[in-house]
C-alpha cells in the first residue's frame, strides 16, 4: 500500500459526507470502530452510534480539506494524522486535529479508529 492510497481514503470519506447519506459514511467504518467526534462529547462505539453522529454532522453541510497529513503504514494497519479544516454551509470554518486508523480486511481498508478534535486556539 502506498501513501497515495491512504490519502485517497480521506477523499472517499469526504465524498461520502457530500452525498448527505450518513449510511455511506458509516459503511467506511469497521463494525467495531471507535469514533471520537469533533462536535460531540460522546464516544461512538458501533455503526448505530456512528450513524447517529453523522446524521447531525452531515446536516450542517461539512466539506473537509486536509491541511497537513502524516501517513504511516504498518502492514495491515495504516495511520493518517494531522490537521484538517471543515467549511460548513452556514459559512463557519472549523480547523481540527485528526487521526484515522485503517485496517486492511483482505478486501479494502476500513476505518477502525477516528479521532477528531477542534483546535484549542
Amino acid at each position: 500500500m502506498s501513501e497515495n492510497e491512504i490519502t485517497a481514503l480521506f477523499d472517499e470519506w469526504n465524498s461520502a459526507l457530500q452525498t448527505g447519506d450518513p449510511k455511506r459514511v458509516v459503511a467506511l467504518y469497521e463494525s467495531n470502530a471507535i469514533l471520537l467526534p469533533t462536535v460531540s462529547n460522546k464516544v461512538r462505539h458501533n455503526h448505530e452510534e456512528i450513524e447517529d453522529y453523522f446524521v447531525h454532522f452531515i446536516a450542517k453541510g461539512p466539506v473537509g480539506k486536509i491541511d497537513e497529513a502524516n501517513i504511516r503504514i504498518f502492514g495491515q494497519l495504516a495511520i493518517n494524522s494531522g490537521i484538517y479544516t471543515f467549511t460548513f454551509k452556514d459559512g463557519a470554518v472549523v480547523p481540527a486535529r485528526f487521526t484515522f486508523v485503517y485496517r486492511w480486511n483482505g478486501e479494502r481498508w476500513m476505518i477502525i479508529e477516528h479521532h477528531s478534535s477542534q483546535m484549542p486556539e
